[in-house]
C-alpha cells in the first residue's frame, strides 16, 4: 500500500542524503514526519473501508422488529423489557429509522415508472422517460414552441443547471408530458407553470 511505497522512497532518499544532494534532506525529513505518516495511515484505512462495501445483515428490519416485539410480549415483564417494547413500537423508530434502513438495504430508492404500453407501433419514435427532482431549484433549461411542428421542445440547457448536471435533457428534446400532464396544445408559459 501507500506505507510500503513511502518506506521505499525513504530508503532511496536516505542514500541521497548521505551524498548531500540539494533539498533531499528536507524532503527526507518531511516524509519521515509523524503527521504525514498518520495521514497516510488514515488514507489507507479509508481506502480499505471503501473497498469493503458493507452489506446489511437483514433487508427486512421492520418485520424483524415486529417479531421481537411479539417475543417480548410473551417474556416475563421487567422494566427493561417494557421500555424496549415501547421503543420498538414508537412511530419514530418504526417509520423513520427502520423504514429508511429497509429502503437503503433493498436499494429501493429509484422512482417507479409506469410500464410501457404493449401496442407501440413499429414506426414510433423512441421516447425517454426522464425523472428530475427539483427541490425548489430551477430546472436549468428553457423551452420553446417548434416553429413548424408546434411541439414544445427544450430550447437550451443552461450549463451547470439541474438539467445539465443530470445529463437527461438535451436541446431539441420534445416534451410530451410533464408531471403526468400532456403538453400537446399548451403554450410554453403553461408548461413552465407545470414544471
Amino acid at each position: 500500500g501507500v506505507s510500503h511505497v513511502l518506506t521505499l522512497a525513504l530508503q532511496e532518499l536516505s542514500l541521497l542524503c548521505k551524498r548531500d544532494v540539494n533539498g533531499v534532506g528536507m524532503l527526507y525529513d518531511l516524509l519521515r514526519s509523524r503527521w504525514l505518516q498518520a495521514l497516510l495511515k488514515i488514507y489507507e484505512c479509508l481506502q480499505h473501508y471503501i473497498g469493503k462495501k458493507p452489506d446489511p445483515v437483514t433487508l427486512q428490519a421492520r418485520a424483524l422488529s415486529r417479531e421481537v416485539v411479539e417475543l417480548l410480549h410473551e417474556a416475563p415483564q421487567s422494566g427493561e423489557i417494557k421500555e424496549l417494547r415501547r421503543l420498538l413500537r414508537s412511530p419514530h423508530f418504526k417509520a423513520a429509522l427502520l423504514s429508511a434502513h429497509d429502503t437503503v438495504a433493498q436499494k429501493d430508492f429509484e422512482p417507479t415508472l409506469p410500464p410501457l404500453p404493449d401496442n407501440i407501433p413499429e414506426n414510433e419514435e423512441a421516447m425517454r422517460i426522464v425523472c428530475l427532482v427539483k427541490n425548489n431549484q430551477p430546472l436549468g433549461a428553457t423551452i420553446k414552441r417548434h416553429e413548424i411542428t408546434g411541439d414544445i421542445t427544450v430550447a437550451r440547457v443552461i450549463h451547470g443547471g439541474l438539467a445539465d448536471r443530470s445529463g437527461l435533457l438535451y436541446a431539441g428534446d420534445k416534451l410530451v408530458e410533464v408531471n403526468g400532464v400532456p403538453v400537446e396544445g399548451l403554450e410554453p408559459e403553461q408548461v413552465i407553470n407545470i414544471l
